[in-house]
């Protein structure tokens, strides 16, 4: 197989770009390096398409591989003839090649391989040729062995019938059409296991469509209920049409004698062996693409988070909810420095409101803060109602922000946090985490194992190894985006930064505090176990503000760095008026791009870029987010009416639609049918997370906590 022409092909990419992005790997680069780095080798592939192309790559190397076992095998066997060798050699996908295999995988003994024992397989073949002219049993009773354990004639055909059963069931060609006439005719069936009570899961008492059309989200809750033994799930084939395509490509004439038997044998064949076999498999093939496509989604979502813009410059104030245990809140100053944490009871039983509102008041004024961060967690509305009985009555310009707190408890009680705050409890390390989680997004995030941040569908359903590493990959390409300060960074967001492991991130963490701060990128170097090749795929996403080199403090890469000195000095700058807010204007002093890459010895793109960044440097792509919306009044559920029109924060996508925070503490779903009046096939088409979004109510069920909401004006 040609990999890089599969890959050119699938992937709708030039035939040069895929063999320069497969070299690149293979050398050992990462995607985020590549993609930033290396846009005049892969013609611009940016990290989707190539990380879909990894993805591709290790497949289809995978598949070279399981093809060479296989052809292996069977030449051990000497059964591998030139046409066989030519099938395997042109699969496709490792179910193609399994299928090929089948006939010749060395087998647990069955009811065939047992009667094969009993020298029943040239019984099998007379029957196959369809010739004979006397009743079967005749021919069979020549094969009663007592030696062999055959006692009668009935148990000699019988095996007969048990090895042309298997025979059926091994031929890969019938395989490929009942698995393709399922996957296109059949249907996908469900019902309640007993007499099952009200669930999420009513939809699916009695449920049927067609497997072509059965959704990604609804594949996933069928399997969720099936697991959870309240409905049983099973796949309908079109029976009658295979069962006479196989009788058709088995019985080749009509014969009184062999006919009958071969029908029978069919249908023992497809019951027995090929239908729950191709069951297993309709249901794995439907449950990956469905995972395949949640996991898409999950990651979409993450990025949108992880991206969301910084609020910088504020004194935070942040807030873990809770009941009986009190309030926790830690204030934090610009930098995300802790400078104090408190526990306050306004809310049941305690509800000391009085008290609670003079410590707040205290801090306000003490610590200059001028922004509350709220979780979403229990007790959280009646935490917000404090807030702004609070803001009403001081002089001071406070607003507070709403945040989604998911995973901040996984943090509060992890390893890392009890290492970065060892006098902490996990309340306190809670509220500090969710006042940081709006001061830098990313930086905070990233200290939490991604599939626990909750912006998925059925994430604890799916394979849970490919689920964390599409999602780390996604982690990775948003910090490597965004580029990472050296002197501030956190281990656990260095690790993310291009060619750089846990224990180099931690070797960077213990340098930096036994050195004092980095003053150039070169510095990197003298990092234990940081090599010429870590440097070169790392280096660029460092940022180092103040330091010796003004290119440092941008996303140029050292490797460029001669050619960016060279291009200052043609148009007549000085290095250190980059550190001065940019360049602006640079672009437009360069006639002929072409020309003058040639003449610094660099591509044009790479030159493009370089100037670029002079004009803006260390820009932060997350600028361009929309900021979350900032409250300073109260809205409860009970005072939505059908008809009003607000403004939300797109919290989580999913298939059928999108929940949006519209601040009562219950997110609205816009379903898909109401996102747009044109057609859509996905809500990602319209929203992504973190978009503010205006929304009409469209119903409130008060019992239910659910809010219907529009965003068709």
């Amino acid at each position: 197989m040609d990999i890089i022409n599969v890959l050119h092909e699938e992937l709708k990419i030039g035939r040069a770009q895929a063999e320069a992005a497969v070299k690149l790997i293979d050398e050992g680069n990462t995607i985020p390096f590549i993609a930033r780095y290396r846009k005049e080798a892969t013609g611009s592939l940016d990290d989707e398409v190539l990380r879909n192309l990894d993805e591709r790559l290790r497949y289809l190397r995978n598949l070279e591989e399981k093809k060479e076992q296989v052809i292996s095998s069977i030449r051990d066997q000497d059964k591998l003839t030139p046409e066989l060798e030519r099938q395997i050699q042109e699969a496709m996908t490792l179910v193609a090649v399994e299928d090929l295999y089948r006939p010749y995988r060395p087998k647990r003994r069955t009811r065939a391989t047992i009667a094969q024992e009993k020298g029943l397989a040239p019984l099998a073949d007379l029957i196959l040729l369809q010739r004979t002219k006397e009743p079967l049993e005749v021919s069979a009773a020549a094969y009663i062995s007592e030696e062999k354990g055959v006692a009668t004639a009935e148990e000699a055909l019988a095996g007969a019938k048990d090895i042309l059963a298997e025979r059926i069931s091994d031929e890969a060609d019938y395989r490929t059409y009942i698995r393709n006439t399922t996957m296109s005719q059949g249907l996908i069936h469900s019902e309640a296991k007993d007499e099952a009570a009200e669930s999420v899961y009513e939809m699916y008492y009695q449920y049927e469509e067609t497997i072509k059309k059965a959704a990604g989200h609804r594949i996933l809750a069928l399997n969720r209920g099936e697991t959870e033994k309240v409905l049983t799930v099973k796949i309908l084939a079109p029976e009658e049409q295979i069962l006479r395509y196989l009788e058709k490509q088995v019985i080749l004439r009509e014969n009184p004698y062999t006919t009958p038997v071969l029908k029978e044998v069919v249908d023992d064949s497809y019951h027995r062996l090929i239908a729950p076999s191709i069951e297993r498999e309709v249901r794995s093939e439907l449950t990956e693409k469905a995972e395949e496509g949640a996991i898409k989604i999950f990651g979409k979502n993450l990025e949108q988070l992880l991206m969301q813009p910084p609020i910088v410059g504020r004194v935070v104030l942040g807030w873990d909810p809770a009941f009986r245990t009190g309030c926790k809140l830690a204030v934090v100053d610009a930098t995300g420095k802790v400078l104090d944490t408190v526990v306050i009871y306004p809310t049941a039983p305690q509800n000391k409101v009085a008290e609670a509102k003079q410590t707040l008041k205290k801090l306000i004024r003490k610590y200059g803060i001028s922004l509350i961060s709220v979780g979403n967690g229990t007790a959280s509305r009646e935490s917000e109602q404090v807030i702004v009985e609070l803001l009403r009555e001081i002089p001071e310009k406070v607003q507070y922000v709403i945040v989604n707190e998911a995973g901040a408890s996984v943090y509060s009680a992890s390893k890392l946090a009890t290492e970065e705050f060892p006098n902490f409890d996990v309340g306190q390390r809670s509220a500090a985490s969710i006042a940081r989680r709006l001061q830098d997004p990313l930086a905070e995030l990233v200290k939490i194992d991604p599939r626990s941040i909750g912006v998925g569908q059925y994430q604890h359903d799916m394979n849970q190894k490919r689920l964390s590493e599409a999602l780390q990959g996604v982690v990775e390409d948003c910090v490597n985006k965004v580029g990472v300060d050296l002197n501030t960074a956190s281990a656990p967001l260095l690790e993310y930064v291009s060619g750089i492991s846990k224990a180099l991130a931690k070797n960077i963490v213990a340098y930096r505090e036994e050195n004092g701060a980095f003053t150039s990128r070169s510095q990197l170097l003298k990092v234990a176990k940081l090599g010429p090749k870590a440097f070169e795929q790392c280096a660029g996403f460092m940022r180092i503000a103040g330091g010796k080199n003004p290119l440092d403090g941008t996303s140029v890469h050292p490797e460029s760095y001669q050619a960016a000195r060279t291009l200052l000095e043609k148009l007549g700058y000085r290095p250190e008026e980059i550190a001065a807010g940019g360049l602006k204007g640079i672009g437009k002093k360069i006639t002929d791009y072409k020309k003058l890459a040639a003449e610094l010895g660099i591509g044009e793109i790479t030159l493009r870029d370089i100037v670029k960044e002079l004009e803006k440097p260390a820009r932060d792509p997350r600028d361009e987010m929309p900021k979350p919306i900032l409250r300073t009044d109260v809205l409860e559920m009970k005072d939505l009416t059908p008809g009003m029109v607000l403004k939300g924060t797109v919290r989580n996508v999913i298939d059928f639609g999108a929940f949006v925070d519209i601040g009562v503490h219950q997110d609205g779903l816009v379903h898909i049918s109401q996102m747009s009046d044109k057609y859509i096939k996905h809500p990602m088409e319209v929203v992504s997370v973190g978009d503010i979004v205006e929304v009409k109510v469209l119903s409130v069920d008060l019992a239910k906590k659910r809010i219907a909401l529009t965003m068709k004006l």
